[in-house]
């Protein structure tokens, strides 16, 4: 696995060195003087609301599998996983700070906190997969073309089988295997009965729709406004080889994905570097609560423990 990690990384480096020897610096440093106090004011406002949901969707998530824990302290902590997401390898490692910080002392111990990560984490992928399965049917505006529309109906067909099947043999395991039963009615406390499905469902799409709307501001900023199909198209597929651990908290593998992409939209790949490395400045700038909460708890020597 680590030399797995090593050559991933080091094919992620050569690909993003590739594209960049074609930019335009001039360019680039053009996009980034047109960047506004009120382009960084908004976007920071995104991401405290970004994170202020999560919290609440991880504290709801926690809930419903018997964690009780107090708003400011699932937002505290919350602010702490973003920040050491955007900074530590892999893109998850802050996530696995917050289960370790919130493990307790009670029955099942770090199970419960674990398990409450997972889920929430799962509920925020499940909505940019939705989003993206979304763009399936926008991408022949974007490409053109019948036969791009034809594929784009087959892909998402595909998906809706596949989904069905996994369904179906999950009902199978679960009267065979008493574990994947108990697993299987945790996630529909989590994510489908008393209303779960609906709570979840708006918290996760009021996430995504910042995450999408940081990114329209971050390339509006540099002066290369994105069309509407870019909220279905363009913009999920960047946000998601965030999900691939091989850069630095999605650094590098969302600067790949934007200037790849953004050419397919009329831009040009230099605006896509642009607007990526502002979306992932902005990130980065809305999460360092996160590093004064850290810093504090070195201070008095008391790190925060559940």
């Amino acid at each position: 696995m680590p030399l797995l990690r090593l050559l991933a990384a080091l094919a992620l480096v050569a690909f993003l060195a590739f594209l960049i020897s074609g930019t335009d610096f001039e360019a680039l440093k053009d996009g980034f003087k047109q960047v506004s106090a009120a382009h960084v004011i908004a976007g920071l406002m995104l991401v405290q609301i970004q994170i202020a949901v999560s919290a609440l969707r991880w504290r709801f998530t926690a809930a419903r599998l018997g964690e009780a824990m107090s708003l400011p302290l699932a937002v505290s902590e919350y602010y702490v996983a973003s920040f050491l997401n955007q900074t530590l390898p892999g893109g998850v490692a802050g996530d696995a700070v917050r289960a370790y910080r919130m493990r307790s002392e009670g029955p099942g111990g770090w199970k419960r906190p674990t398990k409450a990560v997972l889920f929430e984490r799962l509920s925020g992928q499940m909505a940019f997969f939705v989003l993206a399965l979304g763009g399936l049917f926008i991408w022949p505006q974007v490409l053109g073309g019948e036969d791009a529309g034809r594929l784009s109906l087959h892909i998402a067909l595909g998906f809706i089988l596949v989904a069905a099947a996994i369904g179906g043999g999950m009902n199978v395991i679960k009267r065979r295997f008493s574990w994947i039963g108990q697993l299987v009615d945790e996630v529909g406390a989590v994510f489908v009965r008393d209303g779960a499905l609906f709570i979840q469902a708006g918290m996760s799409l009021l996430i995504v729709g910042t995450y999408v709307a940081g990114f329209f501001l971050a390339s509006d900023a540099v002066g290369a406004p994105l069309p509407w199909t870019a909220a279905l198209t363009v913009i999920p597929l960047s946000l998601i080889v965030m999900l691939i651990p091989a850069g630095m908290g999605g650094w590098g593998t969302r600067e790949a994905a934007a200037m790849a992409l953004w050419p397919l939209i009329g831009a040009t790949s230099t605006e896509g570097l642009a607007a990526s490395i502002v979306y992932g400045g902005l990130s980065l700038a809305g999460a360092l609560p996160g590093l004064a909460i850290l810093t504090l708890e070195t201070i008095r020597g008391k790190p925060r423990r559940a």
